[in-house]
């Protein structure tokens, strides 16, 4: 089955962008030099470096060393050095002379990885992001992405590999929590094609409360991917309601012969557009949560939901208001926060949190057995 879905998928090609003459190296190089109200940082030679593989990329005319050096706030021997680390790294640097013996240097317009429309720095970028691919291990997304990175390996060699891995070390992506699908590739793959072909999933699944795994048809309609784990968005043939199944819970999946219409005017991003997160209610909630000012920065940095409404208060908290179609998963957020957040609206939103908050402090004030105890009787 993988073989049909690499066969399915193997056509077509990488488009190049169009950025409509807007020259987002000279633009990146001033932000990171100007638009920061300070010059370059000269210690940290990899973010200059990349800024300048960045700029000689889309110089279709190249640019001189002293263009490169004002540019960037640095010396002019400073630019010459990284120049040659880029020659010896293998990056295919070329320089032109112009009349009355000025000098140019440009990355090679006819030196693109061959058979894809990327630029040398484009590639090398699609090549660092591979390890935030690393959730998706084992899936067809990983498999394929991994046969695209070997490409790109090849074609810009060992040289230049060496010298971007040392980018590598200033990112750093948390695991924690995430999903392990090294052992589920012909789950997602049969998914995947149960969801592009409009055709019917058997699958075992068992709930977080069941026992067992049950078997069943379903209509596949999309996969979200949400807090390091994937979910199966569609229904059962005999219910109009959309379902989520969490694929790690998901033990078999086969795709069937039985064909499905999903309807035209489901969209996925649009489904979920209500959601905080990704479970799924009918209803049509307004919350509303005052933060104290310990955490009320913490709030506004962040864009949790499309609804969002942020209004700071004169004594520093903040009032967050959101437009749900449920709070059962904003409910376990808000609890997240302790003492520092205090729900406003709706009443069943404040004693369902109520009730949740006696429950804990039963289970640790001693009011119920502890887990210890139980195993000593």
């Amino acid at each position: 089955m993988a073989g049909v879905l690499k066969n399915k998928r193997g056509q077509g090609g990488v488009a190049s962008c169009d950025l409509g003459g807007i020259d987002y190296a000279r633009l990146l190089s001033w932000f990171y030099c100007h638009g920061r109200g300070s010059s370059m940082d000269v210690s940290s030679p990899l973010i200059r470096q990349w800024i300048l593989l960045r700029i000689l990329s889309a110089r279709h005319y190249g640019a001189t060393v002293k263009e490169l050096a004002e540019e960037l706030t640095v010396s002019e021997k400073t630019i010459r050095r990284d120049l040659e680390i880029f020659q010896t790294a293998g990056f295919p640097l070329e320089e032109t002379v112009e009349d009355f013996g000025r000098k140019k240097w440009k990355l090679q317009t006819g030196a693109n990885p061959p058979g894809i429309s990327l630029l040398w720095d484009e590639a090398a970028a699609l090549y660092l992001g591979q390890r935030f691919l690393e959730p998706l291990a084992g899936t067809p997304f990983w498999e394929a992405s991994q046969r695209a990175f070997k490409k790109i390996r090849a074609t810009l060699g060992d040289g230049s590999i060496k010298y971007m891995e040392n980018f590598a070390a200033l990112f750093h992506k948390t695991m924690v929590g995430v999903s392990d699908y090294s052992k589920k590739a012909e789950i997602v793959d049969q998914l995947m094609l149960g969801i592009e072909d409009h055709r019917a999933v058997f699958i075992a699944y068992q709930s977080l409360q069941a026992t067992e795994p049950v078997t069943y048809d379903v209509y596949p309609y999309g996969l979200a991917y949400h807090r390091g784990s994937l979910y199966l968005v569609g229904r059962k043939p005999e219910k109009p309601e959309i379902c989520h199944w969490k694929v790690d819970r998901i033990s078999e999946a086969e795709i069937t012969e039985i064909r499905f219409q999903r309807p035209e005017e489901f969209q996925l991003q649009e489904h979920l557009s209500r959601s905080f997160g990704i479970f799924h209610g009918d209803g049509n909630v307004n919350v509303k949560i005052r933060f104290s000012p310990i955490v009320a920065r913490y709030v506004e940095e962040s864009q949790w939901h499309p609804s969002q409404k942020l209004a700071k208060q004169r004594d520093g908290s903040l009032i967050a208001e959101f437009d749900l179609d449920g709070t059962e998963e904003i409910k376990r957020w808000i609890l997240s926060f302790g003492q520092n957040a205090e729900v406003l609206e709706p009443e069943e939103l404040q004693k369902s949190i109520t009730k949740d908050i006696h429950n804990m402090l039963s289970t640790y004030s001693g009011s119920r057995p502890s887990t210890s105890k139980r195993q000593t009787k």
